[in-house]
């Protein structure tokens, strides 16, 4: 058995759970998510606990338990807590700033970027700081990879947009590399 598939996932009070043979939706105080079950993958409740079990034992199948016991696991998580991916902008001049619900970069281009929300997430931005807030993990994640797709951290000075404590290995630039060769130029 999976080592994660078989964990039972516990359901906390403030959350209800619609299952079908091949739907699951949670619903809680932050808003609702779904997941579409494969046919070879079974979930039952058991008083204030999920159990998700496989109907076959292929490799496949075996890979589908664990995967779909994280994804309900999440979406417990997301309709109670909630997800966030902060971002950090780096370098002179860069600024963000929110215009309704648009995220507005100005990133050392000769113009401003506008970047719009996915339905469900939302953005805050404090100073140097992005916050990208909503309760589906996937689409926070794939929001915060766009933003920081927009301007990378660069290799050189550290300038761009990265995630909060991520670190970038500054590489040393030509007049560092002739120093080292002896004087020799």
């Amino acid at each position: 058995m999976s080592r994660i598939g078989k964990q039972a996932i516990k359901i906390p009070t403030e959350v209800d759970l619609e299952i079908t043979s091949d739907k699951v939706v949670v619903k809680g105080p932050k808003g609702d998510l779904n997941l579409d079950l494969r046919k070879e993958i079974k979930v039952k409740k058991e008083d204030s606990q999920l159990l998700i079990e496989r109907k076959e034992n292929s490799k496949l199948v075996r890979s589908l338990h664990g995967l779909t016991r994280t994804l309900i696991a999440n979406m417990i998580e997301g309709v109670t807590k909630g997800f966030t991916k902060n971002l950090e902008l780096t370098g002179v001049g860069y600024r963000a700033s929110l215009e309704g619900e648009d995220l507005v970069l100005k990133v050392g281009f000769s113009h401003p970027v506008r970047v719009k929300p996915h339905k469900g997430i939302k953005f805050t931005v404090a100073k140097n700081k992005i916050e990208v807030i909503g309760i589906d993990k996937q689409k926070v994640g794939d929001m915060a990879a766009k933003i920081r797709k927009i301007r990378p951290p660069d290799a050189y000075k550290g300038k761009g947009i990265r995630y909060q404590g991520e670190k970038v290995k500054i590489k040393p630039g030509k007049a560092a590399k002739t120093i080292g060769l002896g004087g020799q130029g």
